[in-house]
């Protein structure tokens, strides 16, 4: 038998995961609701929060996907407990990856829909609640150095139709300085796509 890929903690929140919407979502009322993914890939999650006075007081979330995504979720429905909106919304990929022990290189992707789903259902409380929205507020990721293109730009080129790298040297002038920024890139556009399909 294979050597199991991924840490103790991977495999305690993939085979005892925590706060799973169990039955209807209709059964578990909430301050907000968020959902990102794409099922046409495999993965699609469901957040939903119960807030006050801007604190996340309890979480609930269904998720589509692998193990990755599954531990992914668990582990940051565990984490946002009791914080403020605000300092949950700044939550990044790295650091849920960082809590589970790390996973292998090409599962990291699946960990990107916790921290997008967390912050569409911020985002969904902070509208119905008329208050003003965090956006821009998250962290951003640096992928080009040499011309500072974030992920955010990457992420609304793939959103515009962009999927090569050609596509986005284009759009962005990406990787026209020393090129050493390419790996990474294409990784993030992989997990755009399966964020939103192709």
């Amino acid at each position: 038998m294979d050597e199991w890929l991924y840490s103790d903690v991977v495999k305690e929140h993939f085979m005892n995961p925590k706060n799973v919407l169990m039955g209807e979502e209709s059964e578990w009322p909430c301050d907000g609701r968020g959902i990102v993914g794409n099922i046409q890939c495999g993965d699609q999650m469901l957040i939903l929060l119960r807030i006050k006075d801007d604190v996340i007081q309890d979480i609930r979330w269904k998720t589509y996907g692998c193990a990755s995504a599954i531990a992914s979720t668990s582990i940051l429905s565990e984490a946002v407990k009791g914080m403020k909106i605000q300092e949950a919304y700044k939550l990044r990929p790295q650091d849920i990856v960082a809590r589970l022990g790390g996973l292998p290189p090409n599962k990291i992707h699946c960990s990107v829909l916790g921290d997008k789903a967390l912050r569409s259902a911020i985002d969904d409380y902070l509208s119905k609640n008329g208050k003003p929205s965090l956006s821009g507020q998250e962290q951003v990721e640096v992928i080009c150095t040499c011309l500072n293109v974030t992920d955010r730009d990457l992420e609304e080129a793939y959103k515009a139709g962009d999927r090569t790298w050609e596509d986005l040297q284009s759009r962005t002038k990406i990787g026209t300085g020393c090129g050493q920024c390419k790996k990474r890139a294409m990784e993030k556009m992989h997990e755009f796509e399966h964020l939103y399909g192709k």
